[in-house]
């Protein structure tokens, strides 16, 4: 890769062109339908300009070092990430008003997209002179111990929130160590898959039952104790699902057996019936998933309103900055997806869903291209990790399955989810710029 010859990216600049001028449109509705006047001034949509130009800076950039990674991903991951900052400067006013926060949103979140997209160029830019590819696999059990080591950080100093304890205080900030943990879990399921991959696809024979080759998977028994021990112990369906999800995922990816994931699919499954009979916060989401009307006033009153945002919404959506998305509590985080549905309507929620559809897709074609088996399953697991928190996150927002208190990647407010996906990106970027197959 010619690091330092510059070379112009002309599609990513193309796209990102579009981005920016969505923003700008973005910016210019919300502000316009607030103040219900049409006079505006450049000062009116700064905050939208500075993060599209934020964007834009790091293409030129890209361009200036000579970087020569895909040019799809990031214009979607940029879309995204506008889309998240328009929804959420258009809810802050809204949710002060309230008084359900006391700060600016749009500003700290501006904040946070800032220092992610800063963390993603230093990825992308430092991981070929520091040989990250070389000793990322090399170091696969620290990964797996600093993966335990961030749980059972949560649950020692967690601070629990809505009951579940998934975050962590340092000073006045929050974070969420299953965010930083899901990168670090698959760095080392693509490291010791990739290393174990053949071992792993025989079997014993006992009379006529095949067996797995138990040892080696016994660093993938660990995690999936694990997977259930988040259950319990953090209170919360959403991080134990994700992580197992993930698990099974790659394991399939390395071996191409369907067995593996019959086997563990069927044991979650049990495990999350368990939970639901002796734990009575999953109960409850179990509950609200079936019938939020149980209890509209209390525990049901998020999924109730969240239900009639996206009704309201139709198929064209109320406009943006007309709809009453703060109704629902939490919406900046949880239940985002139903302010798009309420004020986007159903073709703008399928708009969004086609973005992460095509995120996820252009991840894949990354990782079937890649050369090295490490980078194809660090790839892989990596899309799989955001496509499936996608999936959990919005099956629970429109009650196809119990909701579960994660982010929508690159949309919801929250500085750990924020800045690890754009990191996320950084490492696939980094990696297609090296040898491809095809």
């Amino acid at each position: 890769m010619h690091r330092y010859r510059p070379s112009l990216r002309l599609t990513e600049f193309n796209l990102l062109l579009i981005t920016a001028a969505m923003t700008f449109v973005g910016s210019l509705m919300i502000f316009l339908v607030d103040k219900g006047t049409v006079a505006w001034t450049w000062q009116d949509v700064s905050v939208g300009l500075a993060a599209a130009a934020a964007m834009l800076l790091v293409n030129i950039t890209f361009s200036l070092r000579g970087f020569r990674g895909d040019q799809i991903l990031f214009p979607i991951t940029a879309t995204l990430a506008m889309l998240g900052m328009l929804m959420i400067q258009r809810l802050s006013p809204d949710l002060e008003a309230i008084g359900a926060i006391e700060f600016s949103l749009s500003a700290r979140h501006l904040m946070y997209l800032a220092i992610g997209l800063v963390g993603m160029w230093l990825i992308v830019m430092l991981s070929g002179p520091l040989r990250v590819a070389e000793w990322l696999p090399r170091y696969k059990y620290l990964w797996l111990i600093g993966t335990l080591a961030l749980q059972a950080l949560a649950m020692v100093i967690g601070t629990e929130v809505g009951g579940a304890r998934l975050w962590i205080q340092v000073g006045p900030i929050q974070v969420q160590p299953s965010e930083i943990s899901k990168i670090t879990l698959v760095i080392f399921l693509a490291a010791y898959l990739d290393e174990k991959r053949d071992l792993l696809k025989e079997s014993w024979q006992v009379g006529r039952l095949k067996l797995p080759p138990i040892p080696y998977l016994l660093p993938m028994g660990i995690m999936w104790g694990v997977s259930l021990l988040l259950l319990v112990a953090l209170n919360d369906l959403g991080p134990a699902l994700l992580f197992f999800g993930i698990f099974v995922v790659m394991l399939y990816l390395a071996t191409g057996s369907r067995l593996y994931v019959v086997v563990f699919g069927l044991s979650f499954l049990a495990a999350c019936w368990l939970a639901w009979t002796f734990f009575s916060r999953i109960e409850i989401r179990v509950n609200n998933w079936l019938d939020p009307f149980w209890d509209p006033y209390g525990f049901g009153y998020q999924p109730v309103q969240s239900d009639y945002a996206l009704s309201a919404g139709g198929l064209f959506g109320t406009g943006l900055g007309q709809g009453h998305p703060a109704f629902i509590s939490q919406v900046q985080t949880d239940y985002i997806f139903s302010a798009f549905g309420e004020e986007l309507g159903l073709l703008g929620a399928l708009a969004l869903i086609a973005l992460y559809f095509s995120w996820v897709l252009r991840s894949f074609i990354i990782s079937i291209r890649a050369q090295e088996g490490f980078a194809q399953l660090l790839v892989g697991g990596l899309a799989a990790s955001l496509g499936l928190q996608t999936i959990i996150i919005i099956g629970g927002v429109t009650r196809l399955i119990p909701l579960t208190g994660i982010t929508l990647p690159f949309v919801s407010y929250g500085g750990s989810s924020l800045v690890t996906n754009l990191g996320v990106v950084g490492i696939i970027l980094y990696f297609s710029s090296r040898p491809r197959r095809i």
